[in-house]
């Protein structure tokens, strides 16, 4: 029990999760290239849908997931492949700041 309060716990949490969550969205993107298959005329009625803030809310947590996902795989790297010790709650704060930063600057330019 208490190794569910160490930082390191949450961090393979997030990463598990923000990977089970990037392989639920695939079969929507799918979905969404096979409309450029099938036409202009297909596409351009899923770009319409697409507009919808809904869909832009859906693309920021997108990639946040994303981006949580790569710092997440990157600090776990840094640690298996790299002899320091004691760090790792400092590699959890700082992907998990890269992650936020990120999302925050994506949702920027969603908005500009």
């Amino acid at each position: 029990m208490r190794a569910r309060n160490h930082a390191a716990y949450w961090a393979f949490v997030v990463h598990r999760l923000s990977g089970l969550a990037l392989a639920l969205f695939l079969p929507a993107h799918f979905w969404a290239l096979g409309h450029a298959i099938q036409g202009e005329a297909s596409l351009d009625g899923f770009l319409k849908l697409a507009d919808n803030p809904l869909f832009k809310a859906g693309e920021w947590g997108l990639v946040i997931l994303l981006s949580l996902h790569l710092v997440g795989g990157v600090r776990l790297l840094l640690i298996e492949f790299k002899p320091w010790s004691g760090l790792r709650k400092d590699w959890v704060a700082l992907s998990l700041g890269a992650g936020i930063c990120t999302g925050l600057a994506f949702m920027l330019s969603l908005f500009s």
